[in-house]
């Protein structure tokens, strides 16, 4: 079990990104003069869920009664060419119908400059929370997606990382980069 822990984590903070994708159909639509953005994000809906997990940290506290993992200062989870960055980790397991704490991750909550990357995309905000049953993921506070050289930013993104489909929402603003006209050849 000790050895296992570490890898469950590991596995549960680098699903994050395909979490935030499913939940744009579970989300409520935005409220008032809210804007909404949609997006693909096939990075994060191609990383490797099954290549090892490593993650980081200058501090693990474990609590066994309450069912937590808690990595603080500069956590850097790394599997396959997928990297999260935060300066705070929690990872919460499912409670089990007798009261004791299963081996299966409820929710893991990451904050303060959390940062999801893949080799296409990047996605950043205040806050960031996974729910590895559904795999939605929620980035709320100052978020940010960057994919190439476009942007789309808001106040909150909500993805499944299944499906990878995302939405963007909250004041959203978007900068998409054009390619340049080729020029005709005469007589066409």
């Amino acid at each position: 079990m000790r050895h296992f822990l570490p890898r469950l984590l590991t596995a549960a903070v680098l699903a994050f990104p395909a979490a935030a994708v499913a939940q744009q159909d579970a989300a409520p639509p935005a409220q008032g003069g809210a804007q909404q953005a949609g997006v693909q994000l096939d990075g994060f809906r191609n990383a490797d869920p099954n290549a090892p997990i490593e993650i980081t940290s200058n501090q693990l506290d474990l609590s066994r009664a309450a069912g937590t993992a808690l990595f603080t200062g500069n956590v850097i989870a790394i599997q396959g060419e997928m990297r999260l960055n935060a300066e705070w980790v929690l990872v919460e397991y499912l409670v089990l119908p007798d009261g004791t704490i299963g081996s299966e991750i409820e929710k893991i909550t990451a904050k303060d400059k959390v940062l999801l990357v893949t080799p296409t995309e990047a996605a950043e905000g205040d806050n960031g929370i996974y729910w590895p049953q559904t795999r939605q993921v929620v980035m709320t506070g100052n978020v940010l997606l960057t994919q190439g050289p476009n942007t789309v930013a808001g106040d909150r993104m909500t993805a499944d990382l299944g499906t990878g489909i995302g939405k963007v929402e909250g004041r959203v603003r978007s900068v998409l980069q054009q390619q340049p006209l080729q020029p005709q050849p005469a007589g066409q």
